[in-house]
């Protein structure tokens, strides 16, 4: 269990087609992307763990200046909820039936994010299909020289792109990437459903009850 919480803390659009003929980047404000994850590279799993990560969906939901990110797995459940606007996060976290809460400053919110920092990245020639949608690679290169791909597309912009801090300088909507841990173990994510339908603003509501508040 604590190697699927580590994993899960370093990651710590079929209405899309009218737009997809527009020139310039437009602003994504609203919607919902879900993410397969791919663990096919992963090593040294037990098998638990490796079909605990297999059965894990990624979602990620954008309303203007809110973001909330969502890993649901059988046995471990995260979401982090972001504000653009006070730069501050929540993190909920559910184990079996303990549930926690923490809350995250700005200031909080890139510390926890400075494997990111001084991050370069490169744009490619190369593209790729994801949707039906062509994609341009990037090769995102960390201070500490791990070098991962991605695939983004480059006629959307998300509203709010600091919530996965990697991608914040990205000129795109990421599509398919790689994340890395600290054994250079990798785990793919490839989106598998757009919709940019309302997202309820419930969704970034902030419990207050019923979870054990831990510090930052």
């Amino acid at each position: 269990m604590k190697k699927i919480i580590l994993l899960f803390s370093l990651f710590a659009f079929t209405c899309l087609q009218p737009f997809a003929q527009q020139d310039k980047p437009r602003v994504l404000a609203e919607c919902t992307i879900d993410f397969s994850v791919d663990v096919s590279e992963l090593r040294g799993l037990d098998n638990t763990t490796l079909e605990t990560f297999k059965a894990t969906i990624k979602t990620v939901y954008i309303k203007g200046n809110q973001s909330r990110v969502d890993f649901i797995s059988p046995s471990f459940s995260q979401s982090v909820i972001y504000d653009k606007n006070t730069g501050n996060a929540v993190i909920l976290r559910e184990i079996g039936n303990n549930k926690f809460l923490t809350k995250l400053s700005s200031d909080a919110w890139i510390k926890t994010n400075s494997r990111f920092e001084n991050t370069t990245i490169k744009t490619l020639d190369e593209t790729k299909t994801i949707l039906g949608y062509e994609c341009k690679k990037a090769i995102l290169t960390l201070a500490d020289g791990v070098s991962l791909n991605l695939y983004y597309l480059p006629k959307f912009i998300p509203s709010v792109k600091e919530f996965e801090y990697q991608f914040k300088d990205l000129p795109g909507l990421v599509l398919e990437y790689e994340s890395q841990d600290k054994n250079g173990q990798i785990i793919k994510y490839t989106a598998t459903k757009i919709n940019v339908s309302p997202v309820p603003i419930s969704k970034f509501d902030i419990p207050t009850t019923g979870y054990r508040i831990l510090n930052e």
